[in-house]
C-alpha cells in the first residue's frame, strides 16, 4: 500500500513539474526570483526524467524500489517558512551530489555523449547550483552561512556503485525521481516564504 502511494505521489509530482513555468512571480523580489527559479528547475527535472524514460523504455516496467535517497533529520515540530527553506537547501545539496555522481558514473560507463538528455542534464545541474546560491542569499545572516557545494555521500546507495550497466540505469532513474521530488518541494517551500515576506500569494 505504501509503495502504491509513493508511486502515485511520484506521478503527481512529475505531472505538476511538466507545467510550463513561463509566468514569473511579479515584482522581481528576491523570494519571487527564487520561486521562479525553482519552478523552472521543477519543469526541467520533470522533462529530464521524461527524456530518460523515453531513452530507457524498460523502466516503465521497473517500478522504483527502496526508500528516498535524500533524507533529512526529522523535525520536532512544524518548521517556520525560513527553517523549511533551510532544510530544503540541505536536501538540494544532496540532490546536487547525487546528480554529480550520476554524471560521473554515466561518463565512466558510456563515455561523454551528446544528446537532448545530456544537454538538459547539464542545464539542470547548473540550474540547481544557481538555486542553491539563491536560497543561500535569502537565508544568510551574520551568524550563519549556508554551504552550496554538492553533498556527496559515498556509499552504494548514493554513488551508483556496483551492479553493472543495468543497475546503473535503475539507480539513475531513482536519482531523477529524487530531483523531481525535491524540486517540487522547493517550489512549495519558496512559495510559502514568498507569501510571508511579500504579503501576497500572487504567483
Amino acid at each position: 500500500m505504501a509503495e502504491q502511494q509513493q508511486q502515485q505521489q511520484q506521478q503527481e509530482e512529475e505531472e505538476e513539474g511538466m507545467k510550463s513555468p513561463d509566468t514569473p512571480v511579479p515584482g522581481g523580489s528576491p523570494t519571487g526570483k527564487a520561486l521562479s527559479l525553482a519552478r523552472l528547475l521543477q519543469y526541467e527535472c520533470s522533462r529530464l526524467l521524461q527524456l530518460y524514460m523515453e531513452q530507457e523504455t524498460f523502466l516503465s516496467e521497473q517500478p522504483p524500489k527502496g526508500s528516498r535517497m535524500v533524507s533529512l533529520s526529522p523535525s520536532a515540530e512544524q518548521p517556520d517558512p525560513e527553517e523549511a527553506v533551510r532544510r530544503l537547501h540541505a536536501a538540494l545539496r544532496q540532490c546536487l551530489g547525487l546528480l554529480h555522481s550520476a554524471i560521473a558514473r554515466a561518463e565512466e560507463e558510456w563515455g561523454s555523449l551528446e544528446g537532448d538528455y545530456e544537454t538538459l542534464r547539464h542545464t539542470v545541474r547548473m540550474r540547481l547550483e544557481h538555486l542553491l546560491h539563491t536560497t543561500k542569499n535569502l537565508l544568510q545572516t551574520d551568524d550563519a552561512t549556508l554551504e552550496v557545494t554538492p553533498d556527496i555521500r559515498c556509499d552504494e546507495e548514493t554513488d551508483g556503485g556496483g551492479g553493472g550497466a543495468f543497475q546503473l540505469k535503475i539507480w539513475t532513474h531513482r536519482v531523477l525521481l529524487e530531483l523531481v521530488h525535491w524540486a517540487d518541494h522547493a517550489t512549495q517551500a519558496l512559495h510559502v516564504l514568498h507569501t510571508q515576506r511579500e504579503g501576497t500569494q500572487d504567483v
